[in-house]
């Protein structure tokens, strides 16, 4: 992210008696080509790797130039090296084929490695949100450990260090409080996690839900799977309150779940994969639900043009309507009369 500076590059020493030549110069000796046999993934990255369109696409710039910003690792006590940054360059490598990875090797201990695999992955267009929260816990635990003890003067009401939360605040562009939001979010069950990420639970609902035990998350999801609807903010602190007071039981989640919502409201839920294959491939994604209005204001020009539908929508006695053969046989009783409507589509 622009104006952002790494929390451990400091000026060596000789690079004040160095040109800037000598300088790239060392800095391309540290380059090279890694076999990926070689590379491991960073310990619990946060975020992840899509096989998806965009994937596809980096796929095919590799095959065409190589890898154009080189990655980069650490190398380990046994010889193998860490990936710091640049894992979707390392699966796109995969993918294309290669056998090794352009990577820059620096010298960087845990903590260190933490902070920039962090910042450089914060460069990614789309985010979710528990990677968010995952990596906002890593780099502040990180921060902690490279700074000490937090004086109590400087604790924050959620237990942070002041210091530290509010650097990452000032570079991310994200409240303090957000932060600390987002750390909420990692104890969360997977199941709630997702349901954040997907959008369909909000973020303060979602932050009240983390307070509660893992028993008590779980009978959450059941009632979301068994309502087919998430809590709204005034459940999940309602629900809060019953877990501090020893009250939440399964029966106590069913009830405050079942409430029915001031906002709520009947939901149509289509099939993701099989409206898509419906609609062009030209039509993104962020245009489905345009393309799918258009689509059903046009069928239901059709139906009106159709005599069939038009004498089976006046409540006729009897009408056969077939729309996908090529001619339509309407048969029914007009003023007592026997009425054949032939009509050619």
């Amino acid at each position: 992210m622009a104006g952002r500076k790494s929390d451990f590059t400091l000026t060596k020493l000789d690079d004040l008696f160095t040109t800037q030549a000598q300088r790239d110069e060392e800095q391309l000796s540290k380059i090279r080509d890694i076999p990926l046999e070689l590379i491991d993934d960073f310990p619990d990255h946060p975020f992840k790797v899509r096989d998806d369109e965009d994937m596809m696409q980096l796929v095919e710039s590799v095959k065409e130039r190589g890898v154009i910003t080189p990655a980069t690792v650490r190398q380990k006590e046994d010889g193998r090296y860490e990936l710091v940054s640049g894992h979707r360059r390392k699966r796109a490598c995969e993918l294309a084929g290669f056998e090794t990875l352009r990577s820059e090797i620096v010298d960087l201990n845990r903590d260190e490695a933490t902070i920039l695999m962090v910042e450089s992955n914060f460069q990614r267009s789309e985010i979710l949100p528990s990677e968010k929260a995952f990596a906002y816990k890593m780099r502040l635990e990180a921060m902690k450990r490279q700074a000490g003890r937090p004086r109590k003067e400087n604790v924050s009401p959620v237990g942070t260090n002041l210091r530290t939360d509010e650097q990452i605040a000032q570079e991310t562009g994200d409240s303090r409080n957000q932060i600390h939001r987002y750390v909420r979010l990692t104890n969360l069950v997977p199941e709630l996690l997702e349901f954040v990420d997907e959008g369909r639970i909000k973020m303060r609902p979602a932050v009240e839900l983390s307070y509660l035990d893992e028993d008590c998350q779980r009978d959450v999801v059941d009632e979301i799977d068994l309502n087919d609807a998430t809590p709204s903010h005034d459940q999940t602190i309602r629900m809060r309150k019953l877990f501090n007071e020893g009250n939440l039981t399964t029966e106590a989640i069913h009830a405050v779940m079942s409430e029915e919502k001031p906002n709520q409201k009947e939901k149509i839920v289509l099939r993701g994969d099989r409206v898509r294959q419906l609609i062009p491939k030209n039509i993104p994604v962020s245009q489905t639900e345009d393309f799918v209005c258009k689509a059903l204001e046009h069928y239901n020009k059709f139906l009106f043009r159709c005599p069939g539908c038009i004498l089976r929508q006046r409540k006729l006695r009897t009408v056969k309507c077939r729309l996908h053969w090529k001619s339509i046989l309407a048969v029914t009783h007009l003023s007592g009369k026997s009425v054949s409507i032939l009509t050619m589509i």
